[in-house]
């Protein structure tokens, strides 16, 4: 076995472990302080928005040895709006300039051809009307919506409503760092911009259902023991499907890599831009957020409960008097609770509290 599938066997089965739970605080001051970064980026720079939703043309000049500055400072003196100039990988290069009609493309396009030195009739125009990109938007924000509300309702019907809520404050979170990192950075946002958010929320949200799916199996029984508090569980469970975790982001984000820095970077393919960084952003984000963010801010949401605060108290209890006689005051790692049944129930009198029972390894056997 692997050293890495050696660890994720040792993390399952508690023999090692983080305190992603107990450091929560760090975690929160983090996100928050990203989160800050992201919202202040998006409020001074903004968000450049593609021809698709403000309207204008694209041009496309034939294979020649321009540089991208210079048809850039060419097609902004021509047009006299703001332009985008980016050289793609056969030679050729597109020109982006937003608002843009008929009429003026014409006299743009053959403004262009005389200080590029190219034919005119080489230079090809699409125009597109700002009509359609609004509706896109409309359609986006809907699915956005919808996409949310169904989210909470399965989240709530299938675990709890504060693993719902858990669960919907890292996707806001995931979806914040996204969009500021593009104000941040400059990147138009495309319709392929926003195909990329909506498959990160989704990705997320698998990444989080994971994880909370293994709470709900840790915390059957909690309140029947004093071993172990519900931060505790939380932890242990999350450290059991850490390495599952970190080995489904790193698959995922190799290929998303290559179209980010190769496809877009090296080849200069404008598309690739436009998904691929949304989706690497996003991917690293829902990770994050359902290790950092989700389990963590679920934890505090259950110690708030009555319940939960007296497991609490017990569980602390119970370890101070075990400390007093100078016995091992840290928690065991044990078998699952079963309900009904508490260890000081179950364990005979002077034995080693959280000691795992033996099976009789000669039960079967033929004397």
């Amino acid at each position: 076995m692997s050293k890495l599938g050696t660890l994720g066997a040792r993390l399952y089965r508690g023999e090692v472990g983080y305190d992603f739970v107990g450091k929560r605080k760090i975690w929160y001051g983090i996100s928050i302080l990203i989160t800050i970064t992201a919202i202040v980026g998006l409020a001074v720079r903004g968000l450049t928005m593609g021809i698709e939703f403000q309207g204008g043309a694209v041009f496309t000049t034939p294979k020649t040895s321009v540089s991208a500055s210079h048809a850039e400072e060419a097609a902004q003196a021509a047009s006299g709006h703001d332009a985008i100039a980016q050289k793609l990988g056969d030679g050729t290069i597109r020109i982006t300039i937003g608002g843009v009609d008929t009429a003026k493309s014409d006299q743009i396009k053959t403004q262009l051809a005389k200080d590029l030195k190219v034919d005119a009739n080489d230079i090809n125009a699409d125009l597109v009307g700002p009509s359609w990109g609004e509706t896109i938007a409309n359609k986006a924000w809907t699915g956005l919506i919808v996409f949310m509300i169904l989210v909470v309702i399965y989240l709530a019907i299938a675990f709890e409503w504060r693993m719902a809520l858990a669960a919907l404050v890292a996707l806001i979170h995931d979806l914040t760092i996204t969009v500021g990192i593009y104000a941040l950075v400059g990147f138009e946002v495309t319709p392929g911009t926003v195909i990329g958010l909506l498959t990160i929320l989704g990705y997320s949200l698998y990444d989080t259902v994971v994880v909370f799916d293994g709470l709900k199996e840790g915390q059957k029984g909690i309140t029947k023991q004093t071993r172990v508090t519900y931060s505790e569980m939380a932890n242990k469970s999350l450290n059991g499907t850490l390495v599952r975790s970190i080995n489904t982001t790193v698959v995922a984000l190799l290929p998303v890599a290559g179209l980010l820095f190769i496809g877009g970077g090296v080849l200069g393919a404008g598309m690739l831009n436009d998904i691929s960084l949304s989706l690497f952003v996003g991917l690293a984000a829902g990770a994050y957020s359902s290790i950092f963010i989700a389990t963590p801010l679920v934890a505090d949401l259950k110690e708030t409960m009555p319940e939960m605060k007296a497991l609490k108290k017990r569980v602390l209890a119970k370890r101070a008097a075990a400390a007093a006689k100078g016995e091992s005051a840290e928690p065991q790692d044990e078998a699952p609770f079963e309900d009904g049944e508490d260890e000081d129930d179950a364990a005979p009198a002077g034995a080693v509290v959280g000691q795992r029972r033996q099976p009789n390894r000669n039960r079967g056997k033929r004397r």
